[in-house]
């Protein structure tokens, strides 16, 4: 018995957590039982959401590390941590923070701090967090290997990728605060007008040459609920592209401890899928 207690809290908890601080803010970095040379998962969490909030509510790091990830969960803004993604939200935007930098700084940090690989970074958000995650990608496309936005649309009116970049996006069609479609939402705490799911699909296709469209569906859980999986791949049968449609869905990282409540689909983990689409992309 004790023996499965040991194993279950090995698997619980990153091998490795320590909050650094960088200036006026912060990043939690769960490491890798090996972290020299490990390559960066960058995770932000959403509006009003903190480092150990995503970090705990998610469940990234584990399944992560295992796989020799060094989980990073930067700090957002304020009381209520926000980022800057042009559109939205908070403080983060109000205040013109200047976000691109603060992630630029935490990387280098991390890579000085404990050698890990700086050549493999990969950025992963939720609502506000994807909005800022996508943005981060966009403008700075020779660094970020891939990008996974979950629930949040980044600011394509303002902001479009100067380069290629992989992307994998997971979105509920009846997500209530960032609306799929795009515009306000009905239980946003913003009157941001979002950028669609579509829009953002378009401006990551854009900088790439001619990909293959295919499309398939998961319907594994009986939860009402299905994801139609659009998959753009290049000549190699390499996925550039991957967008996730949660129909019915809501404003939820799907897999996590409040999915549930929140209209998350048991056909799909964000988990899963995130590290499954970072590994296509070594």
């Amino acid at each position: 018995m004790l023996r499965l207690l040991m194993l279950l809290l090995v698997i619980a908890f990153p091998a490795s957590a320590e909050t650094i601080r960088l200036g006026d803010r912060a990043y939690r970095i769960d490491l890798p039982p090996r972290a020299t040379g490990a390559p960066i998962i960058l995770a932000l969490h959403g509006g009003g959401g903190s480092a150990d909030q995503f970090a705990r509510s998610s469940g990234l790091s584990g399944p992560a590390n295992r796989q020799g990830y060094a989980v990073i969960y930067p700090e957002g803004t304020g009381r209520a941590g926000t980022w800057n993604g042009g559109y939205c939200c908070g403080a983060a935007q109000r205040q013109r923070i200047d976000d691109i930098a603060f992630l630029d700084a935490v990387i280098a940090d991390a890579v000085a701090r404990f050698r890990l690989d700086g050549g493999r970074v990969y950025v992963t958000g939720m609502s506000n967090g994807a909005i800022m995650a996508e943005t981060y990608a966009a403008l700075r496309p020779a660094r970020v290997r891939a990008v996974a936005g979950v629930a949040g649309t980044m600011d394509t009116r303002r902001f479009r990728p100067t380069g290629p970049v992989p992307l994998l996006h997971i979105h509920g069609t009846a997500d209530s605060m960032v609306p799929y479609a795009g515009g306000q939402g009905d239980t946003s705490l913003t009157r941001t007008r979002f950028a669609s799911v579509a829009s953002v699909e378009a401006a990551f296709l854009a900088p790439f040459p001619v990909l293959a469209r295919t499309e398939r569906v998961i319907d594994g859980a009986d939860d009402g609920m299905r994801v139609i999986e659009r998959n753009y791949t290049d000549s190699r049968g390499v996925t550039q592209l991957r967008i996730l449609t949660i129909e019915g869905g809501g404003h939820a990282w799907p897999g996590s401890r409040r999915a549930a409540r929140q209209g998350g689909t048991a056909d799909i983990t964000a988990n899963a899928e995130v590290l499954r689409f970072f590994a296509e992309h070594p």
